[in-house]
């Protein structure tokens, strides 16, 4: 216990012993999405409210194993674990229409195609509606997103994990994150997208203590959500 004073009067504080929230146990179902380079989307749904987790790799083609240098007839791709009673698919999907790298209608190498994967059929119909709409509001140009069952994710290399998040080497080490946490960690993929700027400075202060940063922690990182909120989030 420590000791403090406040207007006169002596509190005793019980001195907390915060640890990064790292595993949460909510239900959750899955999105994964192609958008051009993961590192972008990684920062974007990690920070957004509703998204438990995050983790980036390789899919949608026939290739066994892929790799970032061989990745055969794959695609780079975002696999999110999000509490659907926080977040609807719907809203997953505004996201992905709204924030690619190289656009919806420009045809580019599969690496960075826009690819729906659907793991159920409620998804797939969502989807199919959904760019239905989305080529409305676009015409006369012409969406090439496709949309496809969700086969095999092959999660991508450690240093693709929370790409941006890993830049800061000191704050990485002191959260313990091994290569499992890069994918796995909820605290990893908030602070993954807060540290460039994504959510926001409000969400970030309403969300700072939940994830169990200590003071010194928390104010690292709203110095960058200061200086980064309302800038862009790809490479």
């Amino acid at each position: 216990m420590v000791v403090t004073k406040n207007l006169g009067f002596t509190e005793k504080v019980a001195k907390l012993d915060r640890q990064p929230l790292h595993v949460v146990s909510t239900p959750f179902e899955k999105a994964t999405f192609g958008m051009g380079c993961f590192w972008g989307c990684d920062s974007l749904f990690g920070a957004t409210l509703g998204v438990l987790r995050t983790s980036v790799g390789y899919s949608g083609g026939t290739t066994g194993s892929p790799v970032y240098k061989n990745m055969g007839d794959h695609t780079e791709v975002i696999e999110i674990h999000y509490d659907p009673t926080q977040i609807s698919y719907s809203a997953l999907l505004d996201l992905f229409w709204n924030n690619h790298e190289y656009g919806l209608t420009t045809r580019i190498k599969r690496q960075y195609m826009s690819l729906i994967l659907c793991h159920n059929e409620e998804q797939r119909r969502t989807a199919e509606a959904s760019r239905t709409e989305e080529q409305i509001k676009r015409a006369p140009e012409q969406i090439i997103t496709e949309i496809a069952t969700a086969g095999i994710f092959y999660p991508a290399e450690d240093y693709h994990q929370k790409y941006r998040l890993q830049s800061h080497r000191e704050l990485t080490k002191e959260l313990g994150l091994n290569p499992e946490l890069l994918q796995t960690s909820h605290v990893a993929a908030r602070l993954n997208g807060y540290l460039i700027g994504v959510g926001g400075m409000d969400q970030f202060d309403s969300d700072a203590e939940r994830l169990g940063l200590s003071e010194e922690q928390i104010q690292y990182v709203r110095d960058y959500v200061r200086d980064n909120e309302g800038g862009g989030i790809f490479c």
